[in-house]
């Protein structure tokens, strides 16, 4: 039973369109459609979401997503993060979780997208996102991979760009997640988010998620073999170009 029917869950895709390291990014080619679009109908192809929008700050988006018979909705202001940009557009909307996809993963797929969903069957989770295992030093080394520790329960206890856990012994070797930014939301939580200030963590790291963490909010985690796609430089389009001609 796709789990739209058991609350109210939408998927909303944060479209901005001048992108810093890939200028317009979302709407180059990639097959016989911009990336955007695919992305779009990814996310509704799943089932598993009342409504799936575009929420953008670009006319050209709007009209390549309304045109094929998609929903969008203009920004009506500057944001500094997606989740700025998703608060404003779901704030009036009768919605209970809201999942941000993002504009970027063209092949995004269900089973990911469907454990995170599920995470809010707990009555108790307010923010939930995904992990993969990574055991290349390359991944791990990268202050562009996201790290992620967590409890447990699956509950987040820190985000990182620095390599989490610290192996102090040398004879064990830790067990390293990778953060894939996917997010859920209770609408609620989404909407205080945005009236806190940026906590001091998440400035020195340039993670947003932190501003949960600091301010007391749990992120629960699910655990998924999914490999995101994304498209933020000329080179990853070639490959997600090849990818496509692949599959």
């Amino acid at each position: 039973m796709p789990a739209a029917t058991i609350q109210n869950i939408i998927a909303v895709i944060p479209a901005r369109y001048a992108a810093t390291r890939f200028h317009a990014k979302l709407m180059q080619p990639l097959g016989d459609k911009p990336v955007i679009r695919h992305t779009y109908d990814a996310a509704l192809a799943t089932g598993l979401f009342n409504r799936v929008i575009v929420v953008t700050d670009s006319p050209v988006i709007f009209e390549e997503i309304t045109k094929h018979g998609g929903e969008a909705v203009m920004s009506k202001r500057e944001h500094e993060s997606g989740s700025d940009r998703i608060a404003e557009a779901v704030e009036d909307m009768d919605v209970d979780v809201v999942i941000n996809v993002q504009g970027d993963e063209p092949f995004i797929q269900k089973e990911p997208l469907e454990k995170l969903v599920r995470l809010f069957d707990d009555p108790t989770v307010q923010v939930g996102s995904l992990m993969r295992p990574i055991s290349t030093w390359p991944e791990i080394n990268a202050n562009s991979c996201v790290k992620v520790v967590v409890n447990k329960n699956d509950d987040a206890l820190y985000f990182s760009r620095s390599v989490i856990p610290h192996a102090a012994n040398n004879n064990s070797l830790p067990e390293y997640y990778l953060h894939i930014g996917v997010y859920g939301f209770r609408k609620q939580t989404l909407l205080q988010f945005t009236k806190w200030p940026q906590a001091p963590i998440e400035r020195w790291e340039k993670l947003e998620q932190l501003r949960y963490l600091y301010n007391g909010v749990p992120i629960r985690m699910a655990r998924v073999d999914f490999k995101s796609v994304a498209i933020d430089t000329p080179e990853d389009l070639e490959r997600a170009k090849d990818m496509l001609g692949g599959r």
